[in-house]
Protein backbone atom coordinates (compact mmCIF):
# COMPACT_ATOMS: atom_id res chain seq x y z
CA UNK A 1 0.00 0.00 0.00
CA UNK A 2 1.03 3.54 -0.61
CA UNK A 3 1.06 6.00 2.50
CA UNK A 4 2.45 9.41 2.82
CA UNK A 5 3.45 10.53 6.55
CA UNK A 6 3.49 14.49 6.63
CA UNK A 7 6.00 15.40 9.57
CA UNK A 8 9.26 14.03 9.99
CA UNK A 9 9.77 14.50 13.59
CA UNK A 10 9.41 12.01 16.06
CA UNK A 11 6.34 9.83 15.62
CA UNK A 12 6.50 10.43 11.76
CA UNK A 13 9.74 9.19 11.25
CA UNK A 14 9.24 6.30 13.20
CA UNK A 15 5.92 5.50 11.64
CA UNK A 16 7.22 5.84 8.60
CA UNK A 17 10.03 3.52 8.90
CA UNK A 18 7.71 0.96 10.52
CA UNK A 19 5.40 0.82 7.84
CA UNK A 20 8.09 0.04 5.31
CA UNK A 21 9.34 -2.38 7.30
CA UNK A 22 5.95 -4.12 7.00
CA UNK A 23 6.09 -3.64 3.11
CA UNK A 24 4.37 -0.75 2.26
CA UNK A 25 5.60 1.95 0.16
CA UNK A 26 6.40 5.17 2.80
CA UNK A 27 7.01 8.88 1.43
CA UNK A 28 7.28 11.25 4.59
CA UNK A 29 6.80 14.52 3.69
CA UNK A 30 8.58 17.89 5.53
CA UNK A 31 8.61 21.23 4.65
CA UNK A 32 12.65 21.49 6.39
CA UNK A 33 14.40 20.93 3.08
CA UNK A 34 17.23 20.57 5.34
CA UNK A 35 15.86 17.42 6.73
CA UNK A 36 14.49 16.48 3.75
CA UNK A 37 18.25 16.20 2.26
CA UNK A 38 19.31 14.85 5.50
CA UNK A 39 17.08 12.21 5.73
CA UNK A 40 17.32 11.44 1.77
CA UNK A 41 21.27 10.82 2.10
CA UNK A 42 20.63 8.23 4.62
CA UNK A 43 21.31 10.25 8.13
CA UNK A 44 18.71 9.83 10.98
CA UNK A 45 19.28 12.92 13.04
CA UNK A 46 17.45 11.48 16.02
CA UNK A 47 18.48 8.89 18.40
CA UNK A 48 15.96 5.88 18.78
CA UNK A 49 17.31 2.18 19.67
CA UNK A 50 17.07 0.22 16.23
CA UNK A 51 15.51 2.98 14.28
CA UNK A 52 18.99 3.46 12.15
CA UNK A 53 18.46 -0.27 10.95
CA UNK A 54 15.04 -0.66 10.32
CA UNK A 55 15.72 3.16 8.30
CA UNK A 56 18.58 1.75 5.99
CA UNK A 57 17.29 -1.49 5.17
CA UNK A 58 14.04 0.58 3.80
CA UNK A 59 15.49 2.63 2.06
CA UNK A 60 17.71 -0.05 0.62
CA UNK A 61 14.89 -1.93 -0.69
CA UNK A 62 13.48 1.86 -1.86
CA UNK A 63 10.60 1.44 0.54
CA UNK A 64 11.01 4.53 2.19
CA UNK A 65 11.55 8.19 0.48
CA UNK A 66 11.24 11.72 1.51
CA UNK A 67 10.21 14.66 -0.04
CA UNK A 68 9.38 18.54 0.61
CA UNK A 69 6.66 17.96 -2.19
CA UNK A 70 3.78 17.75 -0.48
CA UNK A 71 1.81 17.30 -4.27
CA UNK A 72 3.64 14.65 -4.83
CA UNK A 73 3.65 12.74 -1.57
CA UNK A 74 -0.34 12.28 -1.55
CA UNK A 75 -0.40 11.80 -5.22
CA UNK A 76 -0.46 7.60 -5.14
CA UNK A 77 -1.02 7.79 -1.04
CA UNK A 78 -4.50 5.51 0.02
CA UNK A 79 -3.46 6.67 3.67
CA UNK A 80 -2.46 10.18 4.63
CA UNK A 81 -1.06 10.06 8.02
CA UNK A 82 -0.44 13.84 9.71
CA UNK A 83 2.49 13.59 12.57
CA UNK A 84 3.10 17.12 12.91
CA UNK A 85 3.71 19.26 16.28
CA UNK A 86 0.70 20.21 18.64
CA UNK A 87 2.95 22.50 20.53
CA UNK A 88 1.56 24.25 24.07
CA UNK A 89 0.09 27.51 23.74
CA UNK A 90 0.57 30.21 26.67
CA UNK A 91 -2.35 28.93 28.12
CA UNK A 92 -1.57 25.05 28.12
CA UNK A 93 -3.91 24.24 25.05
CA UNK A 94 -2.95 22.70 22.00
CA UNK A 95 -1.62 25.03 19.06
CA UNK A 96 -3.53 23.00 16.19
CA UNK A 97 -2.50 25.11 12.88
CA UNK A 98 0.17 23.19 11.65
CA UNK A 99 -2.84 20.04 11.81
CA UNK A 100 -5.21 22.10 10.34
CA UNK A 101 -2.86 23.91 7.36
CA UNK A 102 -1.74 20.41 6.86
CA UNK A 103 -5.42 19.53 5.89
CA UNK A 104 -6.02 22.49 4.15
CA UNK A 105 -3.11 22.00 1.68
CA UNK A 106 -3.64 18.14 1.50
CA UNK A 107 -7.86 19.59 0.57
CA UNK A 108 -6.64 21.51 -2.16
CA UNK A 109 -4.45 19.00 -3.33
CA UNK A 110 -7.22 16.51 -3.64
CA UNK A 111 -10.53 19.20 -4.96
CA UNK A 112 -7.94 19.84 -7.69
CA UNK A 113 -7.13 15.75 -8.62
CA UNK A 114 -9.09 15.40 -12.23
CA UNK A 115 -9.95 11.69 -10.75
CA UNK A 116 -10.40 11.83 -7.39
CA UNK A 117 -9.53 8.37 -5.48
CA UNK A 118 -10.88 8.06 -1.80
CA UNK A 119 -8.52 8.70 0.97
CA UNK A 120 -8.08 7.97 4.48
CA UNK A 121 -6.81 11.05 6.27
CA UNK A 122 -5.40 10.22 9.54
CA UNK A 123 -4.54 12.30 12.84
CA UNK A 124 -1.36 10.32 14.42
CA UNK A 125 -0.52 13.56 16.39
CA UNK A 126 -1.72 14.36 19.31
CA UNK A 127 -4.71 16.65 19.39
CA UNK A 128 -7.80 17.94 21.64
CA UNK A 129 -11.00 16.01 21.51
CA UNK A 130 -12.63 17.47 18.70
CA UNK A 131 -9.84 18.00 16.45
CA UNK A 132 -10.81 15.23 13.83
CA UNK A 133 -14.74 17.13 13.43
CA UNK A 134 -12.60 20.46 12.51
CA UNK A 135 -10.03 18.35 10.19
CA UNK A 136 -13.27 17.05 8.59
CA UNK A 137 -14.71 19.76 7.94
CA UNK A 138 -11.59 21.28 6.19
CA UNK A 139 -12.16 18.90 4.08
CA UNK A 140 -16.47 19.40 3.71
CA UNK A 141 -15.90 23.08 3.06
CA UNK A 142 -13.43 22.28 -0.41
CA UNK A 143 -16.27 20.57 -1.42
CA UNK A 144 -15.19 16.93 -0.72
CA UNK A 145 -17.62 14.44 0.25
CA UNK A 146 -17.49 12.78 3.38
CA UNK A 147 -17.09 8.62 3.37
CA UNK A 148 -17.20 8.52 -0.76
CA UNK A 149 -13.72 10.42 -1.64
CA UNK A 150 -12.32 10.80 2.15
CA UNK A 151 -12.55 9.75 5.51
CA UNK A 152 -10.76 11.28 8.39
CA UNK A 153 -9.65 9.03 11.39
CA UNK A 154 -8.19 9.22 14.60
CA UNK A 155 -5.01 6.74 15.48
CA UNK A 156 -3.16 8.03 18.58
CA UNK A 157 0.68 6.33 18.82
CA UNK A 158 1.89 5.18 21.94
CA UNK A 159 5.07 5.34 21.63
CA UNK A 160 8.09 5.18 24.61
CA UNK A 161 11.10 7.21 23.63
CA UNK A 162 13.60 4.60 24.01
CA UNK A 163 11.48 2.12 22.68
CA UNK A 164 9.87 3.76 20.59
CA UNK A 165 10.32 1.13 17.18
CA UNK A 166 9.44 -1.99 19.83
CA UNK A 167 6.35 -0.47 20.75
CA UNK A 168 5.15 0.59 17.09
CA UNK A 169 6.55 -3.12 15.93
CA UNK A 170 4.54 -4.93 18.84
CA UNK A 171 1.58 -2.51 20.06
CA UNK A 172 -0.07 -3.38 23.42
CA UNK A 173 -2.76 -1.95 22.12
CA UNK A 174 -4.10 -0.06 18.34
CA UNK A 175 -6.99 2.51 18.68
CA UNK A 176 -8.94 3.67 15.45
CA UNK A 177 -10.77 6.55 16.13
CA UNK A 178 -13.89 6.40 12.97
CA UNK A 179 -17.33 5.97 12.70
CA UNK A 180 -16.85 4.91 9.05
CA UNK A 181 -16.91 0.85 8.08
CA UNK A 182 -15.03 1.68 5.23
CA UNK A 183 -11.95 3.38 6.83
CA UNK A 184 -12.17 1.26 9.97
CA UNK A 185 -11.60 -1.92 7.59
CA UNK A 186 -8.93 -0.45 5.83
CA UNK A 187 -7.09 0.98 9.14
CA UNK A 188 -7.34 -2.73 10.45
CA UNK A 189 -6.18 -4.33 7.63
CA UNK A 190 -2.95 -2.11 7.37
CA UNK A 191 -2.27 -2.60 11.51
CA UNK A 192 -2.86 -6.50 11.43
CA UNK A 193 0.49 -7.81 10.59
CA UNK A 194 1.47 -5.76 13.91
CA UNK A 195 -1.09 -7.62 16.41
CA UNK A 196 -0.64 -11.25 15.08
CA UNK A 197 0.41 -11.89 18.92
CA UNK A 198 -3.41 -11.47 19.69
CA UNK A 199 -3.13 -7.88 21.22
CA UNK A 200 -6.48 -5.92 20.24
CA UNK A 201 -7.50 -3.25 17.47
CA UNK A 202 -10.31 -1.65 19.14
CA UNK A 203 -12.34 0.54 16.76
CA UNK A 204 -14.00 3.33 18.55
CA UNK A 205 -15.46 6.54 17.67
CA UNK A 206 -13.12 9.45 16.54
CA UNK A 207 -14.13 11.50 19.90
CA UNK A 208 -13.07 8.76 22.41
CA UNK A 209 -9.71 7.63 20.55
CA UNK A 210 -8.76 11.47 20.62
CA UNK A 211 -9.52 11.17 24.73
CA UNK A 212 -7.79 7.72 25.16
CA UNK A 213 -4.36 9.77 24.21
CA UNK A 214 -4.68 12.19 26.34
CA UNK A 215 -6.52 10.13 29.46
CA UNK A 216 -3.57 7.64 29.36
CA UNK A 217 -0.62 9.96 29.15
CA UNK A 218 -2.50 11.70 32.46
CA UNK A 219 -2.92 8.86 34.25
CA UNK A 220 0.50 7.84 33.80
CA UNK A 221 1.76 11.66 34.82
CA UNK A 222 -0.41 11.33 37.82
CA UNK A 223 0.78 7.67 38.73
CA UNK A 224 4.22 9.52 38.73
CA UNK A 225 3.47 12.81 41.19
CA UNK A 226 1.33 10.69 43.37
CA UNK A 227 4.55 8.59 43.97
CA UNK A 228 6.70 11.84 44.26
CA UNK A 229 4.67 13.25 46.63
CA UNK A 230 4.70 9.66 48.80
CA UNK A 231 8.10 9.86 48.72
CA UNK A 232 8.45 13.29 49.89
CA UNK A 233 6.37 12.03 53.46
CA UNK A 234 8.41 9.07 53.41
CA UNK A 235 11.38 11.18 53.82
CA UNK A 236 9.96 12.65 56.58
CA UNK A 237 8.38 9.84 58.69
CA UNK A 238 11.22 7.47 58.30
CA UNK A 239 9.76 5.23 55.91
CA UNK A 240 11.48 3.92 52.31
CA UNK A 241 9.29 4.89 49.18
CA UNK A 242 11.14 1.77 47.58
CA UNK A 243 9.49 -0.85 49.92
CA UNK A 244 6.51 1.04 49.84
CA UNK A 245 6.31 0.96 45.88
CA UNK A 246 7.25 -2.59 46.50
CA UNK A 247 3.93 -3.14 48.84
CA UNK A 248 1.63 -1.36 46.53
CA UNK A 249 2.81 -2.29 43.44
CA UNK A 250 1.79 -6.62 44.51
CA UNK A 251 -1.71 -5.05 44.65
CA UNK A 252 -3.09 -6.33 41.37
CA UNK A 253 -5.32 -3.27 41.00
CA UNK A 254 -2.35 -0.94 41.04
CA UNK A 255 0.43 -2.91 39.48
CA UNK A 256 4.00 -2.04 39.41
CA UNK A 257 4.41 0.65 36.73
CA UNK A 258 4.92 4.05 36.50
CA UNK A 259 5.71 4.04 40.44
CA UNK A 260 9.62 4.95 40.94
CA UNK A 261 9.53 8.44 42.55
CA UNK A 262 12.59 10.62 41.41
CA UNK A 263 12.81 13.85 40.25
CA UNK A 264 9.58 14.28 37.75
CA UNK A 265 8.21 14.05 34.53
CA UNK A 266 9.48 15.53 31.23
CA UNK A 267 9.34 14.80 27.28
CA UNK A 268 7.35 15.57 24.54
CA UNK A 269 4.49 14.25 25.81
CA UNK A 270 3.11 14.01 29.24
CA UNK A 271 3.95 17.95 30.27
CA UNK A 272 1.92 18.88 26.64
CA UNK A 273 -0.59 16.06 27.32
CA UNK A 274 -1.60 16.91 30.44
CA UNK A 275 -1.69 20.85 30.29
CA UNK A 276 -4.01 20.42 27.50
CA UNK A 277 -6.00 18.28 28.58
CA UNK A 278 -6.61 20.66 31.65
CA UNK A 279 -7.31 23.31 29.77
CA UNK A 280 -9.82 21.78 27.28
CA UNK A 281 -11.71 20.78 30.39
CA UNK A 282 -11.66 24.34 31.45
CA UNK A 283 -13.05 25.51 27.84
CA UNK A 284 -16.13 23.03 28.84
CA UNK A 285 -16.81 24.55 32.18
CA UNK A 286 -14.67 21.86 34.08
CA UNK A 287 -12.07 22.36 36.70
CA UNK A 288 -9.21 19.58 36.37
CA UNK A 289 -8.41 19.90 39.81
CA UNK A 290 -6.29 16.62 39.78
CA UNK A 291 -4.08 17.25 36.67
CA UNK A 292 -3.44 20.85 37.74
CA UNK A 293 -2.31 19.40 41.45
CA UNK A 294 0.33 16.70 38.82
CA UNK A 295 1.53 19.67 37.03
CA UNK A 296 1.87 21.09 40.66
CA UNK A 297 3.82 18.37 41.93
CA UNK A 298 5.74 18.05 38.98
CA UNK A 299 7.53 21.37 38.86
CA UNK A 300 8.15 21.46 42.58
CA UNK A 301 9.65 18.24 42.03
CA UNK A 302 11.94 18.67 38.88
CA UNK A 303 14.12 21.39 41.22
CA UNK A 304 14.17 19.23 44.30
CA UNK A 305 18.16 18.36 43.47
CA UNK A 306 19.16 22.01 42.57
CA UNK A 307 17.10 23.31 46.33
CA UNK A 308 19.38 20.55 47.81
CA UNK A 309 22.75 21.52 46.79
CA UNK A 310 21.84 25.20 47.68
CA UNK A 311 21.02 23.98 51.09
CA UNK A 312 24.08 22.07 51.60
CA UNK A 313 25.66 24.75 50.77
CA UNK A 314 23.86 27.05 52.78
CA UNK A 315 22.48 29.14 50.04
CA UNK A 316 25.76 30.33 47.99
CA UNK A 317 26.41 28.41 44.96
CA UNK A 318 28.35 31.03 43.35
CA UNK A 319 31.56 29.31 41.59
CA UNK A 320 30.87 25.84 42.87
CA UNK A 321 31.79 23.06 40.37
CA UNK A 322 28.46 21.17 40.48
CA UNK A 323 28.55 17.78 37.93
CA UNK A 324 25.32 16.89 36.14
CA UNK A 325 25.10 12.88 34.70
CA UNK A 326 21.95 12.30 32.77
CA UNK A 327 20.81 15.42 30.25
CA UNK A 328 18.30 13.59 28.29
CA UNK A 329 14.28 13.40 29.93
CA UNK A 330 14.57 9.47 30.16
CA UNK A 331 17.07 7.18 28.96
CA UNK A 332 17.28 5.96 25.88
CA UNK A 333 16.90 9.44 24.07
CA UNK A 334 18.84 12.15 22.96
CA UNK A 335 15.37 14.18 23.68
CA UNK A 336 15.79 17.02 26.32
CA UNK A 337 12.16 18.76 25.87
CA UNK A 338 11.13 19.62 29.16
CA UNK A 339 13.89 17.65 30.20
CA UNK A 340 14.56 17.53 34.85
CA UNK A 341 18.14 18.18 34.63
CA UNK A 342 17.60 20.95 32.26
CA UNK A 343 15.20 23.02 34.87
CA UNK A 344 18.18 21.64 36.92
CA UNK A 345 20.67 23.39 35.30
CA UNK A 346 18.77 26.57 34.90
CA UNK A 347 18.31 27.20 38.56
CA UNK A 348 22.20 26.33 39.36
CA UNK A 349 23.17 28.59 36.55
CA UNK A 350 20.33 31.38 38.45
CA UNK A 351 22.23 30.85 41.41
CA UNK A 352 25.95 31.20 39.84
CA UNK A 353 27.33 27.64 39.64
CA UNK A 354 29.60 26.21 37.29
CA UNK A 355 27.72 23.10 35.59
CA UNK A 356 28.89 20.26 33.84
CA UNK A 357 27.01 17.95 32.04
CA UNK A 358 27.76 14.40 30.66
CA UNK A 359 24.92 12.58 28.91
CA UNK A 360 25.86 9.31 26.33
CA UNK A 361 23.43 10.87 23.91
CA UNK A 362 21.83 14.27 24.70
CA UNK A 363 25.20 16.58 24.52
CA UNK A 364 24.42 18.10 21.32
CA UNK A 365 20.85 18.88 22.12
CA UNK A 366 21.48 19.99 25.07
CA UNK A 367 24.49 22.15 23.87
CA UNK A 368 21.51 23.28 21.68
CA UNK A 369 19.78 25.09 24.74
CA UNK A 370 22.72 26.29 26.90
CA UNK A 371 25.60 26.90 24.23
CA UNK A 372 28.36 27.58 26.50
CA UNK A 373 26.87 28.45 29.65
CA UNK A 374 27.80 24.86 30.70
CA UNK A 375 30.90 22.94 30.30
CA UNK A 376 30.47 19.41 28.36
CA UNK A 377 32.36 16.27 30.07
CA UNK A 378 33.19 13.02 27.35
CA UNK A 379 32.91 10.86 29.95
CA UNK A 380 31.23 10.18 33.39
CA UNK A 381 34.51 10.80 35.43
CA UNK A 382 35.53 13.18 33.51
CA UNK A 383 32.39 15.45 34.24
CA UNK A 384 33.49 15.38 38.08
CA UNK A 385 36.52 16.06 38.35
CA UNK A 386 37.10 18.95 40.88
CA UNK A 387 33.21 18.88 41.71
CA UNK A 388 31.95 19.89 44.89
CA UNK A 389 28.68 17.93 44.29
CA UNK A 390 26.86 15.39 41.73
CA UNK A 391 23.90 15.36 40.61
CA UNK A 392 22.27 12.12 38.99
CA UNK A 393 19.43 13.10 36.25
CA UNK A 394 19.09 10.56 34.22
CA UNK A 395 18.87 6.35 35.26
CA UNK A 396 21.20 5.68 32.01
CA UNK A 397 23.05 2.08 32.37
CA UNK A 398 26.26 2.81 32.61
CA UNK A 399 25.24 5.32 35.88
CA UNK A 400 23.53 2.29 37.52
CA UNK A 401 27.45 0.59 39.03
CA UNK A 402 29.61 3.15 38.30
CA UNK A 403 33.42 2.07 40.24
CA UNK A 404 32.43 4.48 43.49
CA UNK A 405 36.50 4.21 44.56
CA UNK A 406 36.56 6.50 40.96
CA UNK A 407 33.80 8.93 41.98
CA UNK A 408 35.41 9.58 45.24
CA UNK A 409 38.89 10.47 43.61
CA UNK A 410 37.34 12.76 41.14
CA UNK A 411 34.97 14.50 43.31
CA UNK A 412 36.37 17.55 45.72
CA UNK A 413 33.67 16.80 47.86
CA UNK A 414 31.75 13.65 48.26
CA UNK A 415 28.55 14.89 47.92
CA UNK A 416 26.18 12.71 45.68
CA UNK A 417 22.13 14.26 45.21
CA UNK A 418 20.10 11.18 43.34
CA UNK A 419 17.14 12.20 41.63
CA UNK A 420 16.71 8.24 40.03
CA UNK A 421 17.81 6.46 43.79
CA UNK A 422 20.19 4.48 41.84
CA UNK A 423 21.88 3.16 44.69
CA UNK A 424 22.28 1.87 47.84
CA UNK A 425 22.07 4.37 50.38
CA UNK A 426 23.43 2.61 53.53
CA UNK A 427 26.74 1.44 51.35
CA UNK A 428 27.26 4.70 49.88
CA UNK A 429 27.40 6.24 53.32
CA UNK A 430 29.69 3.61 54.47
CA UNK A 431 31.74 4.79 51.68
CA UNK A 432 32.12 8.10 52.93
CA UNK A 433 29.45 9.99 50.81
CA UNK A 434 26.70 12.62 51.34
CA UNK A 435 24.38 11.03 49.91
CA UNK A 436 20.73 11.63 49.04
CA UNK A 437 17.92 10.46 47.21
CA UNK A 438 14.13 10.47 46.61
CA UNK A 439 11.89 9.19 49.97
CA UNK A 440 14.63 7.06 51.41
CA UNK A 441 16.63 7.42 54.09
CA UNK A 442 20.11 9.35 54.48
CA UNK A 443 22.76 8.29 56.39
CA UNK A 444 25.67 10.07 57.61
CA UNK A 445 28.94 9.60 55.39
CA UNK A 446 31.24 6.98 57.27
CA UNK A 447 34.01 9.04 58.96
CA UNK A 448 36.53 6.41 59.97
CA UNK A 449 39.25 6.88 56.66
CA UNK A 450 40.18 3.31 57.13
CA UNK A 451 36.97 1.83 56.92
CA UNK A 452 35.92 4.12 53.98
CA UNK A 453 39.08 2.57 52.15
CA UNK A 454 38.40 -0.78 52.64
CA UNK A 455 34.58 -0.41 51.85
CA UNK A 456 36.25 1.17 48.35
CA UNK A 457 38.17 -1.62 47.61
CA UNK A 458 35.33 -4.31 48.90
CA UNK A 459 32.63 -2.68 47.36
CA UNK A 460 33.86 -0.74 44.56
CA UNK A 461 30.19 -0.95 42.96
CA UNK A 462 26.86 0.50 44.91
Amino acid sequence: MNITVIGTGYVGLVSGTCFAEMGHDVTCVDVDEEKVSQLSSGEVPIYEPDLDRYFERAREENRLHFTTDLAKGVADAKIVFFALPTPPGEDGSADLSYVLDAAGDVADLLVGETDSEYRIVVNKSTVPVGTGDRVESVFADRGLEIGTEVDVVSNPEFLREGAAVEDFLKPDRVVIGTESDRAAEKMERLYEPFVRQGNPILVVDRRSAEMIKYAANSLLATRISFMNEIANVCERVGADVDKVRLGIGKDHRIGPNFLYAGIGFGGSCFPKDVKALARKGRQEGYDFQILDAVLDVNDQQRRRLAEQAKDYFDGDLAGRRVAIWGLSFKPGTDDTREAPSHVIIDELLDQGADVVGYDPEAIETTRGTFGDQIDYADGKYEAIDDAEALLICTEWHEFRRPDLGTVREHLDNPLVLDGRNLYDPARMAEMGFEYHSVGRPSYAPETNREAIEEAIVENGQP
